[in-house]
Parts: structure tokens; sequence; C-alpha cells
């Protein structure tokens, strides 16, 4: 089991990621309604692809886990 704070520091990192993620997209994009749609269905499809490969990557790291 994950102690707290791990899994606070998961959650802060997580989003500064995903805040990244959507800043890029955004800056690419126009302001329109059909691109916005867009923008948020290509953040979906990254998001999740890249919320696997983060998920993979802490389960390599022994910090903060509760062992026992």
């Amino acid at each position: 089991m994950d102690r707290p704070k791990r899994t606070f520091v998961k959650a802060i990192i997580w989003n500064v990621i995903g805040l990244a993620v959507m800043t890029a997209v955004g800056f690419f994009m126009t302001g329109s309604f059909a691109f916005g749609g867009a923008m948020a269905a290509i953040n979906t499809v990254v998001g999740l692809s890249t919320y696997v490969l983060y998920e993979r990557i802490w389960s390599r790291i022994a910090w903060g886990r509760v062992h026992g």
C-alpha cells in the first residue's frame, strides 16, 4: 500500500503533466468550437496513454511504499 504522501505527490505530478499537455495542444489550436472539441479528444487519447506510461514508471519506484 502507498503512503498518503506518495499518493499526493503522484497526483500533483500527474496534474502538472496534464496541464503541460493541454497547454501545448491549445497552443497549436485556434479558438473555434470545432478545434476545441478536437483538442479535448486529442487530450483524452494523449492523457490516457501518458497516464498508463506514468503508472508503469511509478510501479518501479519503491519510494513511499509501505511493506508488510
